[in-house]
């Protein structure tokens, strides 16, 4: 069962930024700089998309989005955003249902995956998997654990909330990195935030 972000639409970003400052954001911001101009972007999960703001910022022309979200909520927020000249499809449903041409160059997935539990991130990995082309971009944003006692105080406070408000299935961290390792994707950039609980990736395909 995917989880639908609809109750926290209203409030997510003020609540990101409550408790992480712009960590969330930055990752991303640092991820955006890897789009090259002319690319056929694929991005699952965008939330209220404020990211289109930012990437119309640095490519206000020439790129092709497809923005898939499952809230309806925040896909209204979405569609209200700058986005340019480029050419932008908005698809309200879970990324796993979403049927697709195979010719992304970039895939962006933020925050997406530590929603699921292992056996769906599975599914949902291999499925946007099988859209990148071969040496494409997937640029992936989350949270990570170091070993620092507080990240993971702070990982379960956040997964409950979320189970409780928007219904996700994930209530521990999934193997998120042994899933690009075993697809053959090599980390080409990486940059870590918010004392490293939160890593930004960029991964080559082969």
């Amino acid at each position: 069962m995917a989880a639908n972000y609809n109750n926290s639409a209203w409030f997510y970003d003020r609540l990101s930024r409550l408790v992480y400052s712009k960590a969330l954001v930055n990752a991303q911001l640092y991820l955006l700089d890897f789009i090259e101009p002319g690319s056929n972007v694929l991005i699952a999960g965008g939330g209220t998309g404020w990211i289109l703001d930012e990437i119309t910022k640095l490519h206000p022309t020439g790129l092709h989005i497809t923005y898939v979200e499952i809230a309806a909520g925040m896909m209204a927020l979405s569609q209200k955003r700058n986005t340019g000249q480029n050419e932008v499809v908005y698809i309200n449903d879970a990324i796993e249902n979403v049927s697709l041409t195979p010719n992304f160059d970039v895939v962006i997935t933020p925050f997406l995956f530590d929603n699921f539990t292992e056996q769906t991130l599975t599914t949902v990995f291999n499925h946007i998997h099988s859209l990148l082309i071969p040496g494409g971009l997937w640029l992936n944003a989350d949270f990570q654990l170091t070993g620092k006692w507080w990240q993971g105080f702070l990982l379960k406070s956040m997964f409950l909330f979320f189970k409780v408000i928007c219904d996700i299935e994930a209530s521990k961290l999934p193997a998120i990195e042994t899933h690009f390792t075993q697809n053959g994707y090599n980390a080409i950039a990486e940059k870590t935030f918010f004392n490293e609980f939160i890593m930004a990736k960029v991964y080559r395909g082969k």
